[in-house]
């Protein structure tokens, strides 16, 4: 399934329906009366957040959503049918804002949460509402009103409780498969990853869900590489795991220039809680690890461990510390 993170659609609720102006006309009876019903009400639409989704990719092809009218009223007081709600389904941590794309209206952080986008108009009156003691015969009935539309933009952030950061080619998709249920694409060359990969993992009975973010290059918060559009997904997540190849000529170049861009982007992304994973120690001689790793850790506040995703070992370390770091 492609991802789409933005989407612009035009929602239209429905028309109420009309009034009736029906007299009763029945034999024998010479003076019936008013008897016209009531129009019913338009379909609204209803945005709905739910599990099993994680792009916008559906409304790429439909961008108009129209709900039913009501029906009119009819004769014997009969109401008209109100028209049915179109309910719109949508990821969890979708956001919607009005056509400008920059005024927020709601913001969907809970399954099952709904929010009425466009509420239908309302029925019209029959002549039966305006019968009195001085108008027996009443001609006036009001048509419905128009249901509310709309142009309005959604725009999803993921919401994880672990995003993985770093720059291209750093091990993130291969520690996602390793660890969750994840598919995500692996190959030795940069940007790989070109959408954001949700997975989930579980250790000693709890679980947590955990985000691959694409590769981060330097000026990504200026939209240099794969750029803002996806910097904005890792302001959800609870902690972030740094991950860094062992390998690089200079660890803390490549440490400083991702934590710069977050940094950048948003202030609050460079204060969250951070682990930071040095990634394909298999290449390299353990005693060459623990000089990198000790020479590291003296310049930075964060905690350093080490992997391998070949080693099943590391695999069960890594779990273990996520659960902690997402709680």
């Amino acid at each position: 399934m492609k991802f789409l993170d933005q989407v612009k659609i035009y929602i239209k609720a429905g028309n109420g329906g009309d009034g009736s102006p029906s007299f009763r006309r029945e034999k024998f009876i010479e003076y019936g009366g008013p008897d016209g019903g009531d129009g019913g009400n338009g379909g609204s639409i209803i945005l709905r957040a739910e599990r099993n989704l994680n792009t916008l990719i559906d409304y790429r092809y439909q961008q108009h959503h129209k709900a039913k009218r009501g029906d009119n009223g009819s004769g014997q007081n009969r109401t008209g049918k109100s028209g049915d709600n179109l309910i719109l389904r949508v990821p969890l941590g979708t956001q919607v804002f009005e056509e400008d794309n920059k005024t927020l209206i709601f913001d969907f952080i809970k399954i099952g949460e709904e929010f009425v986008a466009a509420t239908g108009g309302k029925g019209g009156l029959g002549n039966t509402r305006f019968k009195s003691s001085t108008n027996r015969a009443p001609k006036k009935f009001t048509k419905g009103t128009p249901g509310e539309e709309f142009t309005i933009w959604l725009q999803l952030k993921t919401i994880a409780d672990i995003g993985i950061i770093g720059l291209p080619n750093a091990g993130k998709s291969s520690l996602l498969a390793a660890i969750t249920n994840a598919n995500p694409k692996i190959a030795n060359y940069q940007f790989t990853t070109l959408n954001p990969n949700l997975g989930v993992t579980s250790y000693d009975d709890k679980e947590i869900t955990i985000a691959d973010i694409p590769g981060l290059i330097e000026g990504a918060h200026k939209g240099t590489g794969l750029g803002i559009q996806f910097l904005k997904h890792v302001e959800r997540c609870k902690s972030l795991l740094h991950m860094i190849d062992i390998t690089n000529d200079d660890i803390e170049k490549s440490y400083n220039q991702v934590k710069r861009e977050l940094k950048n982007y948003s202030n609050k992304l460079s204060k969250k809680k951070e682990l930071i994973v040095l990634n394909k120690i298999d290449l390299i001689d353990k005693k060459k690890v623990k000089d990198i790793v000790n020479s590291f850790s003296k310049n930075t506040k964060s905690e350093v461990i080490t992997m391998s995703t070949l080693e099943k070992k590391t695999i069960s370390k890594i779990k273990a510390k996520l659960i902690s770091y997402a709680s």
